[in-house]
């Protein structure tokens, strides 16, 4: 009988381990990242013949170069001008005028992502949905039934094509981050698989900034030490490295030298709930900042109700002229899904923030660490709230029969 080992993560995840002078093989997992190319613009071309060959921008209206709001996607002929995801839509229009600018039709990107997800539960029930157009796919138990990894992230491919008329494209790795960076690589349309005994060879020469959780101040610091591909990083020792970065040293050198502990995560709950607005100009009215303010509030009470959510915890999203941008949050006394409760909590969160002389670009309302509706956090019955339950509900069925704006609260 085999008596119960510890493991180490090293162990554990390079697949062995020894029980006296018998040798343990564990098996390792085979992890897929599938991203559809340049989803929203790529709907629109396929949908309008006459797109297709020509850039294309999603996101707000640049209104001849003076619009407010940010770039959501484009099509790879847009990005040859330069343009990209987040990037002002001002500065979109200035860098190709000439391009198509469509505003999101989310409703019409939802109902195609929903097919793509089918396809993914064709190959595999582990599915970690990462956004409307990519998610992480565990084939460990899966792939045999295709052939080899490489087969079934083809057959997916061909799958999703003949379905939706969409390439995408495919990373296909033993290490979660490793399949994200391979499908990055292989854009567009492409397959990339990084085998199990390649991981290391295929991070070495890339930049350090590839690396999970290497943002801008991470980098700079790697930088000022010479450190400027993954491969520097792997030369450093473990006790060097947590010496210099504390924790956070462990996780940089499992990472540098291809160990990802992570796994697909298969999540299918709503995590938050939010709505956002970017004002024409730069602006210090507090009426209209609180009034837009109110009317985000309703937008994500309602969304609240229509999923029987209630959230504790209550965002505020701010950015400011310059695209400096700022979360504030705070945790509320009971979860809630009221209008009113929102945008008290939401006012107080951003005059904690604001201060004289700062103009608001976008302002923002989210909801989130939810909990079962019908469960109280408060063992008392509150009278008030049930009448504020009724409310809203009333206000909800006066607008799923007339429209959102038949009816709203006054500042």
């Amino acid at each position: 009988m085999l008596r119960h080992v510890r493991l180490t993560m090293a162990e554990h995840f390079y697949g062995s381990f020894f029980i006296g002078d018998a040798k343990v093989v564990t098996k390792r997992p085979v992890i897929i990242h599938a991203d559809l190319d340049a989803f929203f613009a790529a709907v629109e071309q396929r949908d309008d013949p006459r797109l297709r060959g020509r850039p294309v921008v999603i996101g707000a209206d640049p209104k001849g170069g003076k619009g407010r709001g940010v770039v959501s996607t484009c099509s790879y002929e847009a990005r040859r001008f330069g343009i990209h995801s987040a990037m002002p839509i001002s500065q979109a229009y200035r860098l190709c005028p000439q391009a198509a600018f469509l505003p999101a039709n989310g409703r019409k990107y939802r109902t195609v992502s929903k097919d793509v997800f089918k396809i993914f539960y064709d190959f595999t029930p582990h599915i970690e949905p990462i956004s409307i157009d990519e998610a992480f796919l565990d084939i460990s138990g899966s792939y045999h039934l295709f052939g080899s990894p490489r087969d079934t992230g083809m057959r997916l491919k061909k799958a999703i094509y003949e379905k939706t008329q969409l390439t995408i494209s495919v990373g296909i790795s033993s290490v979660k981050m490793v399949a994200k960076i391979a499908s990055d690589f292989c854009k567009p349309d492409g397959l990339l698989e990084v085998k199990e005994g390649r991981v290391f060879e295929f991070l070495k020469p890339l930049a350090i900034e590839r690396l999970w959780g290497v943002g801008s101040k991470t980098k700079r610091s790697l930088n000022l030490q010479g450190i400027k591909i993954i491969g520097d990083l792997a030369a450093l020792s473990l006790p060097v490295l947590q010496e210099r970065y504390g924790e956070r040293g462990q996780h940089l050198y499992y990472l540098a030298h291809g160990i990802d502990f992570r796994t697909v995560q298969e999540e299918d709950d709503v995590k938050s709930v939010s709505h956002e607005h970017t004002f024409d100009r730069d602006t210090d009215d507090k009426e209209e900042i609180l009034k837009n303010m109110l009317h985000l509030s309703e937008k994500v009470s309602r969304r609240l109700r229509r999923a029987d959510l209630k959230g504790r915890t209550l965002t505020v999203k701010i950015r400011l002229k310059g695209f400096r941008t700022f979360t504030r949050a705070c945790t509320l006394a009971e979860r809630t899904n009221f209008t009113d409760t929102i945008y008290k909590e939401a006012k107080k969160v951003f005059f904690n923030f604001y201060k004289k002389g700062y103009k608001i670009r976008l302002i923002g309302v989210r909801v989130s660490n939810f909990h079962i509706p019908y469960m109280q956090d408060s063992l008392f019955s509150n009278e008030g709230d049930k009448k504020l339950e009724q409310i809203h509900k009333v206000v909800d069925r006066i607008k799923d029969k007339y429209g959102e704006r038949a009816i709203h609260r006054a500042k």
